[in-house]
C-alpha cells in the first residue's frame, strides 16, 4: 500500500505570507522508518492549489476541518454533505468575513455556550479537544475551513468518508495536537521562544525518533532537519512534521484508518477514535 506513495503533512493558513506560510513536509515510508525530505514554505494559496494539482499517487495530512458541525449545517440547511455545504457557503458567503457573519448571526439566536459548538470528531480524542470550526477569532479554525477544504474539493482529490475523487491523491484531516499531546500532554511548544516551549519541541522531536508514540513509527531526520525543527519558534514545521506521521500511519491502515462510522457532513480526523469504535 505504501510502495512508491508520497507522504504531505500540511500546517495550513489561510491567509499565507512570507511571515506565516503553508508548511508543507515531505517523507516516505520505509518499513516503520518514517524519512523527512524536505519541509517547504508555501507563501500563497496560489501555491497550496499547486501542492494539490501535483500528480500521485500521494496521501496527505492537513491541518484543518474537513466538515462543519451538523447542527450548524442542518439548522441552515447548507447541504447533505461536505462537499455540497463548502459550495453552499462559498455560494452565500464571498469573503471570509462574511462567512464570519453568518457564523455570528446563527450563533447570536443560541444560549451563552452553545454558539461555538463542536463536531463529534473534536471531542472523541481522549484528553483534549480540538477548536470548533466555527470559531472565526484567536485561531481562525473556521477561516482556514473556508479557504482549505474549498480548495480540496476544487482540486478533485479523494477525501476518503466524503467525497469520492482522483485516487492518486489522497486528503486526511490531521490535527497536529492530537499526537503532540500524546508525547508531552498539555505542555504548550508553539508561539515562543522560551526555553520551556523550546524543551518541549525537543522531547516531540525526540519522541518521534525513537517511535515512543501508538503509531508505532521512527522519524528518520538529519541533524539540520531536527535542529530545524526545534528552533522554529512558532512550532509550524513541527506540527507539518506531525501531520506527516499521521498521514504515514494512516497509509498502513485499512481504509484509511476511517472510523467504522463517518457522517459526510462533519467528516473525521486522523488518529481520533469516536465512541462506537471504542466499544
Amino acid at each position: 500500500m505504501t510502495a512508491g506513495l508520497g507522504l504531505i503533512g500540511v500546517d495550513f493558513s489561510s491567509a499565507p505570507s512570507n511571515r506565516k506560510p503553508v508548511v508543507v513536509a515531505r517523507g516516505r515510508l520505509l518499513g516503520a522508518v518514517l524519512r523527512l525530505d524536505a519541509v517547504q514554505a508555501l507563501p500563497t494559496l496560489a501555491g497550496f492549489e499547486s501542492l494539490l494539482a501535483e500528480p500521485g499517487p500521494w496521501l496527505g495530512a492537513f491541518d484543518f476541518p474537513f466538515g462543519l458541525p451538523r447542527v450548524f449545517v442542518d439548522s441552515l440547511a447548507l447541504g447533505a454533505d461536505a462537499a455540497a455545504v463548502s459550495v453552499e457557503v462559498h455560494r452565500r458567503c464571498a469573503s471570509r468575513r462574511e462567512f464570519q457573519a453568518l457564523v455570528d448571526n446563527w450563533g447570536n439566536g443560541r444560549p451563552a455556550g452553545q454558539r461555538l459548538i463542536h463536531r463529534a470528531t473534536d471531542t472523541a480524542m481522549a484528553g483534549l479537544s480540538s477548536s470548533s470550526p466555527l470559531q472565526t477569532r484567536y485561531v481562525p479554525v473556521g477561516y482556514m475551513w473556508f479557504e482549505g477544504f474549498s480548495r480540496l474539493v476544487a482540486a478533485g482529490v479523494d477525501l476518503p468518508g466524503l467525497v469520492a475523487g482522483d485516487a492518486a491523491r489522497r486528503a486526511l484531516e490531521g490535527y497536529p495536537g492530537l499526537l503532540a499531546h500524546e508525547l508531552i500532554g498539555r505542555r504548550s511548544y508553539k508561539n515562543s521562544a522560551e526555553p520551556d516551549r523550546l524543551i518541549a519541541r525537543k522531547d516531540i522531536v525526540e519522541a518521534l525518533e525513537q517511535g515512543r508514540t501508538r503509531l508505532a513509527l521512527r522519524l528518520k531526520l538529519t541533524h539540520a532537519q531536527r535542529d530545524d525543527l526545534v528552533a522554529d519558534a512558532a512550532g509550524d514545521r513541527l506540527d507539518a512534521v506531525l501531520c506527516l506521521a499521521q498521514a504515514a500511519w494512516a497509509s498502513t491502515q485499512p481504509r484509511w484508518g476511517q472510523p467504522k462510522v463517518v457522517d459526510p457532513v462533519e467528516g473525521w480526523i486522523t488518529g481520533a477514535s469516536p465512541t462506537q469504535d471504542r466499544r
